[in-house]
C-alpha cells in the first residue's frame, strides 16, 4: 500500500469538492457523498490490488454492480452532478491501483483541471430546465420568449412550447434558462 497514493487521493478529492463542486452547488448532501464514494472505492481498490486476480475479478466487478444499483435507488441528479460522482470514482480507481505515484499524480491533475476548467468557462455555465404554464396562447416564439424573461426573471436560453391550448387560452412550455448564482439554489440544475 502507498500512503502517497493515498495523499495524493485525499488531496485530488478534497480540490474537486471544497475548491471546485461546494463553492458553486453548495450541496453538502452530495459534497458527502462524493467523499464517501472516493474514499470507499479507494479502500476497496487498495483490497483488490493486493487480493488474488480471481477474486479481484469478481470484487471488481460486483463493485460496479453496486454501484450502478446505488445510482439507480438515489435520488435524481443532474448531468454535472454524474460527472462529479465519475470524477470521484476515476480518482478512487486511479490512486488505488496505480502502479507508480507520478502516473497517478499526472492522471489526477487531468480529471481534477478538466473539471475545474468545465465548470468555469462561460459556454459551459449551469442551465435548468423549467416546465412553464403561461396564462394565455402564444404561438410566436419570440414572444414566448421575452414573456417568459419577465415572469421568471431570468436569461432565457430557448423555449419550447408542449402544448397551447387556444380554447382555454394557455400555453404549456419546457423553458431552458441560465442559472445565475442567486437562482441557482432555487433552480434545478439540468
Amino acid at each position: 500500500m502507498s500512503y502517497l497514493l493515498t495523499a495524493l487521493d485525499i488531496l485530488a478529492i478534497s480540490v474537486l469538492v471544497f475548491c471546485i463542486y461546494l463553492p458553486r452547488y453548495r450541496r453538502t448532501d452530495l459534497a458527502f457523498a462524493l467523499l464517501g464514494l472516493n474514499v470507499g472505492v479507494h479502500v476497496v481498490s487498495l483490497a483488490l490490488v493486493s487480493a488474488e486476480a480471481s477474486a479481484s475479478i469478481g470484487f471488481g466487478l460486483g463493485l460496479f454492480g453496486v454501484l450502478s444499483i446505488i445510482r439507480l435507488r438515489s435520488s435524481e441528479i443532474s448531468q454535472r452532478e454524474v460527472a462529479f460522482y465519475v470524477a470521484s470514482l476515476a480518482i478512487a480507481l486511479i490512486t488505488g491501483g496505480a502502479a507508480t505515484s507520478t502516473n497517478a499524480a499526472v492522471l489526477l491533475v487531468i480529471i481534477v483541471s478538466v473539471c475545474a476548467i468545465a465548470e468555469w468557462l462561460p459556454l459551459l455555465q449551469p442551465t435548468a430546465q423549467i416546465e412553464v404554464h403561461f396564462d394565455r396562447a402564444m404561438t410566436d416564439q419570440a414572444e414566448l420568449k421575452a414573456y417568459a424573461e419577465t415572469l421568471l426573471g431570468a436569461d432565457v436560453l430557448s423555449v419550447t412550447p408542449t402544448r397551447i391550448d387556444q380554447v382555454n387560452d394557455l400555453t404549456y412550455a419546457l423553458v431552458t434558462v441560465r442559472a445565475s448564482a442567486a437562482r441557482q439554489a432555487e433552480l434545478v440544475p439540468s
